[in-house]
């Protein structure tokens, strides 16, 4: 797989996410603002359709519904729940005061907004406030959402967890923050001075988390961590479980923004992007998951 819009004059798209409904599997991305400098224009999500995981076609984009989207809004996190399709997505430009919103489909092309977005924003002295990257997962019946967030001198990325019941409406008051400390923080070399975004999965009772380490073509690369209890986590590896690529691949410059993707059959895929432009033009692709001893290893 190798997916890239093109609706912006040049192949990009980012962040991504992918559920299999009704049929098909879909792939929401962000997708960058236009190059002609247009009025109103930011980041937005787009919306791609396969049948096999290989091959994408765009099917759709989101557009700006709400005032908090205004500037831009992507990145988005996906999961099926109850037949619809739920996005958690942040805004954009807003630097510390970027939160997540939250926005349902029946079909997982229009999307329904949650009237209280954004829904969610951290507190506590060890952060700046902002929320980006969401992920979820289900922990009985409560939706955990993973979430990255910055230090209150914005310098060091960061993660965090929030907490809903799987039965509310996910807005505002739903959301109990779980955590008063950052639950990952960059520590390792590779990792610099940037953790973001979490993607979760679960794996024989245990939680286990992939993510991004190190700012955006400096060059990120993706690790991995495990939990009991989808709050307190520890790294499986000192090393990255996927590099970025050689001087000449395409992902030279970066293999970052995991996200972790489980077919009805069982199989699971992560999906990434990458860069050999030093972000000028962005890929997806994705690689097939395999278990070893509890330990995840990805095959080609």
């Amino acid at each position: 797989m190798n997916f890239a819009d093109t609706s912006r004059g040049r192949p990009f798209s980012k962040d991504p996410a992918v559920v299999t409904f009704k049929g098909r599997y879909l792939l929401y991305c962000s997708l960058p603002p236009f190059e002609d400098g247009r009025a109103n224009d930011g980041w937005r999500i787009g919306i791609a359709e396969s049948q096999d995981l290989d091959n994408w076609q765009k099917v759709g984009e989101l557009a700006v519904v709400q005032a908090c989207e205004a500037k831009g809004f992507c990145a988005p996190g996906a999961i099926v729940l109850n037949d619809k399709v739920h996005l958690f997505y942040q805004t954009y430009g807003n630097g510390a005061k970027d939160a997540l919103c939250h926005a349902y489909s029946e079909d997982g092309i229009s999307f329904t907004r949650n009237p209280e977005n954004p829904i969610f924003r951290p507190t506590g002295d060890w952060n700046c406030g902002r929320a980006i990257d969401a992920d979820v997962t289900i922990k009985d019946d409560k939706l955990l959402l993973y979430f990255a967030t910055r230090d209150p001198d914005f310098k060091i990325q960061m993660l965090g967890v929030a907490e809903a019941p799987l039965e509310s409406d996910f807005g505002v008051n739903s959301w109990i923050q779980t955590c008063n400390a950052p639950i990952l923080k960059p520590e390792l070399a590779w990792e610099q001075e940037c953790i973001e975004a979490p993607a979760l999965c679960q794996h024989d009772g245990r939680f286990y988390m992939f993510y991004g380490g190190a700012y955006n073509c400096k060059p990120q690369q993706i690790g991995v961590a495990v939990s009991d209890d989808g709050l307190n986590w520890q790294r499986l590896y000192d090393e990255p479980i996927l590099k970025n690529g050689t001087p000449d691949a395409w992902n030279a410059h970066e293999s970052g923004h995991p996200f972790l993707f489980t077919d009805t059959d069982g199989s699971m895929h992560l999906f990434y992007q990458g860069t050999n432009t030093m972000g000028k033009t962005w890929y997806l692709s994705r690689l097939p998951v395999f278990w070893k001893d509890d330990h995840p290893t990805l095959g080609s």
